[in-house]
């Protein structure tokens, strides 16, 4: 059986006692009902972890580490997925299966046809559940280093900051119009293959909304230089595009090797 695994949200060193979180005591006494002497696994997010030694003390724990364990679970490449807003549950679900899947940051748009809108105290609560939601992922899927949730921006405010690199490469899901995912995917093996730069290859997912991207929004991402694809028969609902995008890009690259 594995051993609980608990973010903690500051620099950890190897053979020192650290006092955890009240949320991660609670979670670990409360809910999971760990006992004292209870081994655990703690992770900074800086990559790698530590084996622990769980110390309660009434509604306080400890935890004293071990050696820091190098052990990674990401993948060769980094994999950005560029997601239209779309309602709460939706949302929630796509943060945490792209946080199994790999993806190293997740950037919500506001497209012109999303449901979910957000300003203020709401899109500040909603922006940090998300980042709870990523944080969750990684201690249940066995990952070391947190996705990252980025704040909404708009479709227009995203591809402005586009900077074209030989190892980078954007596409936009579109069930209308566009080249093969895997005949894109062969296309950028070839790009980083013979690209002569030792930067980590991205690959950037631009997933719409519930209704589609906007005729206005296609015709911008056409203008920087931001390729259309097609994945499959079928339409895809905006909560299974970007998953499945994810997980078909990453067998095909060949980064979720062991």
């Amino acid at each position: 059986m594995s051993k609980p695994r608990f973010y903690f949200p500051a620099p950890l060193q190897p053979h020192q006692n650290f006092e955890l979180p009240e949320s991660v005591a609670h979670h670990a006494l409360r809910v999971l009902r760990l006992k004292n002497g209870a081994e655990i696994v703690l992770f900074d997010g800086q990559g790698g972890e530590y084996a622990a030694q769980l110390e309660c003390a009434g509604k306080h724990a400890t935890a004293t580490t071990a050696a820091h364990n190098p052990r990674e679970a990401e993948l060769a490449g980094q994999i950005n997925l560029i997601q239209a807003l779309a309602t709460a549950d939706k949302m929630d679900w796509i943060v945490e299966k792209a946080v199994e899947l790999g993806a190293s940051r997740i950037v919500p748009v506001a497209a012109q046809r999303s449901v979910l809108h957000l300003r203020g105290d709401r899109l500040e609560k909603r922006l940090q559940h998300w980042r709870r939601v990523a944080q969750s992922a990684s201690e249940q899927c066995g990952r070391n280093r947190l996705m990252v949730v980025e704040r909404p921006c708009t479709v227009e405010q995203f591809l402005e900051q586009l900077e074209p690199k030989p190892v980078n490469l954007t596409l936009l899901c579109h069930p209308g119009y566009g080249i093969a995912l895997d005949q894109a995917i062969r296309n950028f093996v070839d790009e980083i293959a013979s690209a002569d730069s030792s930067d980590v290859p991205v690959l950037n997912l631009m997933i719409g909304p519930e209704g589609g991207w906007s005729e206005s929004e296609l015709a911008l991402a056409r203008q920087r230089g931001v390729n259309a694809i097609q994945f499959g028969l079928r339409t895809l609902r905006t909560e299974t595009a970007g998953l499945a995008l994810i997980a078909a890009s990453t067998a095909l690259l060949g980064w979720n090797s062991p």
